[in-house]
């Protein structure tokens, strides 16, 4: 099931005195939530809707102004609190997926059908993709590559892995 509000980011402290606050984006790019309107955040299970003041890339960071939060000690209270997104907001170029709703897919051989577990993780490492997968007990790291990776859907993710990848014999 696709969760309907997504991780956007993380406020790591205040900026100035007037209230803003600087946050880490979790986005493709600081620029993607800066361009946002609105943000929330969690209580328990429920999700306080916030809108956006003012926000701007300041290299890897997002300085932004939210409606409430109008000096340095409000901002400073607000230090390690996530921002979430509403899934609506959120740009994805068509043919695109979000990472959340790839972690979770079942991974299958692309040739074979052959089943080789579920996604667990998509992390950025170096410029480079990589797709960790639940194997019988163990993390599988697969490249984000053309020669590994040959197509994501809904229905799942299909590999071609290399001699050896996911076990020992060859699949």
């Amino acid at each position: 099931m696709k969760r309907e509000y997504l991780e956007g980011g993380r406020i790591l402290t205040a900026h100035g005195v007037r209230g803003a606050v600087k946050v880490e984006h979790f986005c493709d790019s600081a620029s993607v939530l800066a361009k946002q309107k609105r943000i929330f955040f969690k209580t328990k299970d429920a999700f306080t809707e916030r809108r956006v003041i003012s926000a701007s890339a300041s290299g890897e960071a997002v300085i932004m102004t939210i409606e409430g939060v109008s000096d340095r000690d409000e901002a400073v209270a607000l230090k390690g609190r996530t921002l979430y997104l509403h899934r609506s907001d959120i740009p994805v170029k068509r043919g695109d997926m979000l990472i959340a709703d790839i972690i979770g897919l079942p991974v299958f051989h692309a040739e074979s059908g052959e089943p080789l577990g579920e996604i667990s993780d998509v992390s950025d490492t170096a410029g480079r993709r990589i797709y960790t997968v639940k194997y019988e007990g163990r993390e599988v790291l697969v490249p984000g590559v053309q020669e590994f990776i040959k197509e994501i859907s809904d229905k799942g993710v299909r590999v071609l892995p290399i001699p050896g990848l996911f076990s020992d014999d060859e699949i």
